[in-house]
């Protein structure tokens, strides 16, 4: 088969399973929620303050919306497993390189396009509720920010669907990543202060785009850089765990 072909198959199959277009809508709705209350609530109390950034004020409810992410690329890759087609999926497709870019790229592209409209909706619905004159999308940071949420959310889709593809339980990789973004990275992170290993966390290094102005050891896209590379990991023992495995 032809990557289009495989790549148009794996697409009708995300798309009949309701629960992924819940998760992508949970996506959406639960980080411009949570971003607009947080805009509309400290964003515009804090407004003017030294050190307030307006930027990733209009993201705080990225850290809710992730979870949803991570729900939508366990789901997209273990659904196969706990139906038990992926026997007939990997019979169809053979090569199993094939069959996981094809895969991961209707799982990449569903979650950058939610991503690119959630990330738009939050910076401007934030913007508003803050307050602040200037704060368009051509303010400094606006636009890398909006786009920088879309890139995060994607990376932390894969990351999950890495994952998935070698635990092969959407359950577990929940019970994994949700603590170690939520918990772990903030332990850590108490503990040294926001300085050292801490910064180099998934989460931690994502979220330098969102910043107006970049602190710490990391700027925005080299923050950026790393999470991909924790993503790259992820999706390299997904591989192996697919290729050298029975389905």
């Amino acid at each position: 088969m032809t990557f289009s072909a495989v790549l148009h198959s794996e697409w009708i199959k995300i798309r009949s399973v309701r629960a992924l277009g819940g998760a992508l809508l949970a996506v959406f709705f639960a980080t411009v929620s949570f971003s607009l209350l947080g805009s509309a609530t400290m964003g515009h109390e804090n407004a003017g303050k030294p050190g307030f950034d307006p930027v990733l004020t209009s993201f705080l409810g990225l850290n809710f919306g992730q979870i949803a992410a991570i729900c939508f690329g366990a789901t997209a890759i273990t659904s196969e497993y706990g139906s038990g087609a992926i026997r007939t999926s990997l019979t169809a497709v053979p090569r199993r390189g094939l069959f996981y870019v094809a895969k991961l790229s209707v799982i990449a592209g569903l979650a950058c396009a939610v991503g690119l409209v959630t990330g738009l909706a939050c910076f401007l619905g934030g913007q508003a509720l803050i307050g602040l004159p200037g704060g368009g999308i051509g303010e400094p940071g606006g636009l890398r920010a909006a786009v920088g949420c879309a890139l995060y959310l994607t990376l932390i889709t894969l990351f999950a669907a890495g994952l998935a593809t070698v635990v092969r339980s959407g359950p577990a990789v929940m019970g994994i990543l949700i603590p170690f973004l939520l918990l772990v990275s903030f332990v850590i992170g108490d503990v040294d202060h926001g300085a050292g290993i801490a910064d180099f966390l998934p989460d931690r290094a994502g979220h330098q785009v969102l910043l107006q102005h970049s602190s710490g050891s990391l700027g925005p896209w080299t923050g950026l850089a790393v999470t991909a590379g924790w993503v790259a990991v992820a999706l390299s023992a997904g591989w192996m765990a697919l290729h050298r495995r029975d389905a």
